[in-house]
């Protein structure tokens, strides 16, 4: 289950087996790209990266139009159209990567999909830890489909959870994560090549 002080960012609207997409109740606060969050089912915490964010309106078929003409910063515009937050919506989708239960992490797939409706939780640096101790998620990473190639979705994600470690555990972290992907992409050097590179950027 979520920690306490897990900081509540949003709220399951669609789900499958693979991944769900999730709506931000702050609509300038969705995690990065990358970025490890949780959720719950049945007494399951189910582990999710941030695979893309959008926003747009809450009409289908309704573009927002341009209101800064006048305005001295981003920020005036929402003050001075206060209902724009009631009228445009953030959403997140999220593929998973794990799910604990009874207190072992397993990087695998849960047997159910996370719960419509169900909140979403950021990860401490500590969770994030505990969770990548083992790099069986990469595998899930790297079979990502969406708006983001499984390369970019990969790198991001490693980049992000390596922020949780600091100095030496940090750099152990990276070289565990590249000799994993050295050996699950030993047949694709393209690929491998690709995350790599955004890795060390």
């Amino acid at each position: 289950m979520p920690e306490i002080n897990s900081p509540k960012l949003a709220e399951v609207i669609e789900t499958a087996s693979t991944g769900f997409t999730a709506q931000c109740y702050d609509l300038n606060a969705a995690p990065p790209l990358g970025s490890l969050m949780k959720t719950s089912v049945d007494g399951i915490t189910v582990y999710a990266v941030v695979a893309h964010v959008s926003t747009a309106s809450l009409e289908p078929g309704r573009k927002p139009v341009a209101r800064g003409k006048d305005e001295a910063t981003e920020e005036d515009i929402f003050k001075a159209n206060p209902q724009l937050e009631k009228l445009l919506r953030c959403e997140i989708a999220a593929i998973i990567v794990g799910h604990q239960l009874d207190g072992e992490i397993l990087h695998y797939l849960p047997p159910r999909p996370a719960r419509l409706h169900g909140f979403v939780y950021g990860c401490s640096d500590g969770e994030v830890k505990d969770f990548s101790k083992k790099t069986g998620f990469i595998t899930l990473l790297l079979s990502t489909q969406g708006e983001v190639s499984p390369e970019e979705m990969t790198a991001a994600a490693l980049r992000r959870i390596s922020a949780s470690y600091e100095g030496e555990e940090r750099r152990k972290f990276l070289l565990t994560a590249g000799k994993a992907l050295a050996q699950l992409l030993s047949a694709d050097y393209n690929r491998l090549k690709t995350i790599l590179e955004r890795l060390s950027a």
